[in-house]
């Protein structure tokens, strides 16, 4: 809006040519997010608080976690606005891709705020029940799918899927790409839903993968890094390096409130935003498989829990004390701040691995 509001303009006042380049506006959307976070934090807060919107402990939880109970949840709603706002301001929004992932990171928010509304009525930790959740990130997921394939079929955007390391494998899914997608998708929501258990962990985690994928955003738009670090090159991709600026800006925010010992939770209103958005991110750049690596820490969270359940199942012994892997680390012995400082460290080598893939080819 900002964007489509200055630039016109440059001509006539030659500073604000540097609205054109998406450098500046990605740090301007990043402040801008960081800034919504921390003015508006205190206030809904207390607004929560007033409205008696606090966060339900399952019994089967650690012992320790019991004292959370009451601290207000849904903050998720922050972050939301705290991305999505700035990400209107500064874009390109003639930028399709742009749209898609402003819509989906809503979509799925909406799935978590329903959630989430259900569990304070009910004053349970059972919200929506879990084929109806699982249904309703399918359907966002398919409507997402479809858009992708009218887009591939203009030649905005192809179906074929890039393997890291390996420079000439790129098979072309075609309509295969759909149920693909949504397995990146949902997987991606849900693997930050179940990271989303100690406070800060899943925002911390989340900052570094949407930093990241900001850099990846930048570099994939960009003809001269792509060119030079060999990866596909797709020009609408450079404007969601904005969006994925806002993330990081708004995750930095929430997490001032969210760090141990948390004032406020994101809810899954904001853990299945947050999981969606870095999804949608990660299929828009054509850097799906290297989603995992990105995203490692919420792999390793969403397959301890996988394996859990599995082992369980199967032999009906446990392979860990408690799924997820955050939980066995807490029932083993170790402190909640030294779990997020460790998963936070993981997530950063994580991060820095994911970036030199781009040259391993």
């Amino acid at each position: 809006m900002l964007y489509h509001l200055l630039y016109p303009f440059h001509t006539q006042i030659s500073v604000l040519n540097v609205t054109r380049y998406i450098t500046f506006r990605t740090a301007a959307a990043s402040m801008t997010a960081l800034a919504i976070s921390l003015l508006l934090g205190p206030w809904l807060i207390r607004k929560l608080r007033e409205f008696q919107i606090g966060q339900v402990i399952r019994h089967e939880g650690p012992a320790s976690h019991r004292a959370k109970a009451g601290t207000p949840t849904m903050g998720g709603i922050l972050i939301l606005a705290a991305s999505l706002l700035p990400t209107l301001l500064w874009a390109d929004l003639t930028n399709v891709y742009i749209w898609i992932a402003v819509v989906a990171t809503a979509a799925f928010g909406a799935i978590g705020f329903t959630d989430d509304y259900l569990k304070i009525v009910r004053r349970t930790h059972h919200g929506l029940r879990p084929r109806y959740k699982l249904l309703a990130q399918i359907g966002v997921a398919v409507g997402i799918g479809l858009i992708l394939m009218v887009l591939a079929e203009r030649n905005l955007y192809n179906t074929r899927l890039i393997f890291p390391f390996f420079k000439g494998l790129i098979p072309d899914l075609a309509w295969w790409y759909v149920p693909f997608g949504i397995v990146v998708l949902v997987g991606a929501s849900n693997a930050v839903n179940l990271t989303d258990g100690l406070d800060g962990l899943a925002i911390s985690a989340f900052a570094v993968a949407a930093a990241t994928s900001t850099a990846l955003s930048y570099v994939t738009g960009h003809r001269v890094f792509a060119e030079y670090l060999n990866i596909a090159r797709f020009p609408l991709s450079g404007e969601l390096t904005i969006f994925c600026g806002s993330l990081v800006g708004a995750s930095l925010g929430f997490l001032w409130y969210n760090s141990y010992p948390a004032d406020v939770f994101m809810g899954d209103v904001g853990s299945l935003a947050l999981g969606g958005a870095l999804g949608t991110v990660a299929i828009l750049i054509k850097q799906e498989l290297l989603l995992v690596i990105v995203g490692g820490t919420f792999v390793l969270e969403a397959l301890s829990v996988i394996v859990q359940v599995g082992s369980f199942k199967l032999t009906g012994q446990r392979v860990l004390k408690m799924a997820p892997l955050h939980h066995h680390f807490e029932l083993i012995g170790w402190s909640e701040p030294k779990i997020i400082s460790r998963f936070l460290i993981v997530s950063i080598v994580f991060a820095l691995f994911s970036l030199t893939t781009l040259k391993l080819r």
